[in-house]
């Protein structure tokens, strides 16, 4: 099937053969051409294959290439070798957060705990002249929350005439791109509008802790270290609406992958060290994580949300029942016979497209549905966990599942920060601010018409 929106052949494809699978972006990046070379300069330039790009037959334009291409080791480097030259004047404040994904992948890869793989981690970028490494774990936090009581509110206010579900997931850059470019119509309309936790950790870190640390958000530079190369494309849609005009809340991102590469040929001394918060405290919180096996679980936190919010019932374990695979699975709440509730959790561009299939038919029986591009969940993002032949390491997976699950699960409810910061940044927890910091619109198929000459 040919994209919609391509002016060229060279349309990515799901269906892709040997060749294509081997196809990349490869486009110089600013040091390449301007002939800089930093102490790092032996670093190798990321590329993007085919095989880790976008699940969906959505190109992407010329210049979203070249910003792609951008965001590697060595424009990382080229911004810290800067702070090393330059007038103090024009120094940059590195600040990198930390999906709590990829954690288990440091872990397993240099059979560490997850807590010293944190550790050596934060200490390993500080040691390059990082200044700040965040988790992300608390902008999951708002994400979640928000999506919980959107939930409610669509379900409430569901009828026939206007259907306000099933509400799908919009935490996976993969996917939301995929329904924005791609589907639309009648797709885009059941998107949860929370934003995703990279976008609102950008706002935490380029708006709330900018302004506690009295620095403008472009002296700021960010950058998030995740295990799937979507975010690399997610972060060229996000801005900071209550910071300045433009001003990107992510300014790069690294795979998980590309930075294990950076700490395995580095022979900088690296002392441990602990993560920082946005809120300046010295004593090193215990990481945590939600309840996904291998995501931020939507599907559980807001099962047991609504149960309790709209029926007064208390649920503890959330049962799961496969259906059509292992990442096909289903949750009911049932009381007296009827089903209250029916959840989904669709991980993978297989499940996916039978989602759509039957939500286009209007044969949907789902009020929610978690929606994932990457089979397995996140812990199994192209950008970690892979083969040098680019397949999926089984056995390391396997491992960053035992210390991902060995991670305490804390409710969103129950972390102060957050309670705190709807009031400090936010204004309350139904403010305007909330709206404006918190959640996003969609757009619908249809891209600005320039050339799309690079090839996926």
């Amino acid at each position: 099937m040919k994209c919609e929106h391509c002016t060229r052949k060279e349309c990515s494809k799901k269906t892709k053969t040997d060749d294509q699978e081997n196809a990349s972006v490869d486009v110089p990046s600013p040091a390449q051409e301007n002939g800089e070379k930093g102490e790092f300069h032996k670093l190798a330039d990321a590329k993007i294959f085919l095989s880790d790009c976008l699940a969906c037959d959505s190109c992407v334009s010329a210049e979203e290439g070249i910003q792609v291409s951008q965001q590697n080791a060595k424009d990382f480097f080229q911004v810290l070798n800067l702070n090393k030259k330059c007038d103090t004047s024009k120094h940059k404040v590195l600040a990198v957060s930390v999906c709590p994904q990829s954690l288990p992948y440091f872990a397993a890869k240099f059979s560490l705990s997850v807590t010293d793989a944190s550790r050596r981690l934060c200490g390993f970028l500080k040691s390059l002249g990082v200044h700040y490494v965040f988790d992300t774990t608390i902008a999951a936090d708002f994400s979640i929350l928000e999506s919980q009581k959107e939930f409610v509110r669509r379900f409430r206010q569901h009828n026939e005439e206007e259907p306000a579900l099933p509400m799908l997931t919009s935490a996976c850059p993969g996917w939301v791109r995929y329904a924005e470019r791609v589907l639309g119509h009648p797709v885009t309309p059941h998107l949860c509008t929370a934003k995703s936790p990279q976008q609102i950790m950008g706002s935490l870190v380029k708006d709330y802790f900018a302004r506690r640390q009295n620095l403008s958000p472009d002296k700021i530079f960010h950058v998030i270290v995740a295990p799937c190369y979507d975010k690399k494309l997610e972060a060229l849609q996000e801005d900071v609406p209550m910071a300045s005009r433009g001003s990107r809340g992510t300014d790069c991102v690294l795979t998980s992958g590309e930075i294990a590469q950076m700490m395995e040929q580095s022979d900088v001394l690296v002392r441990d060290a602990a993560l920082d918060t946005l809120f300046g405290d010295v004593k090193e919180e215990e990481l945590r994580r939600h309840d996904g096996a291998g995501s931020d679980g939507y599907l559980a936190h807001i099962f047991r949300h609504a149960a309790k919010e709209l029926f007064n019932e208390d649920v503890g374990e959330v049962t799961y029942r496969a259906l059509r695979n292992k990442d096909f699975q289903e949750v009911t709440l049932e009381k007296s016979g009827e089903v209250l509730l029916r959840f989904a959790a669709a991980y993978g561009f297989r499940n996916i497209q039978n989602v759509v299939l039957k939500l286009k038919k209007g044969k949907f029986p789902y009020h929610f549905v978690e929606v994932l591009a990457c089979a397995g969940g996140c812990l199994n993002g192209r950008g970690q966990a892979q083969t040098a032949d680019g397949r999926t390491d089984k056995a390391l997976l396997q491992k960053m599942k035992g210390i991902y699950a060995d991670i305490p699960v804390q409710l969103p409810e129950a972390s102060t920060h957050v309670q705190e910061l709807y009031q400090e940044w936010l204004d309350g927890t139904d403010s305007p601010r909330v709206q404006e910091a918190l959640h996003t619109a969609y757009q619908g198929p249809g891209q600005p018409a320039d050339s799309r000459d690079i090839k996926w």
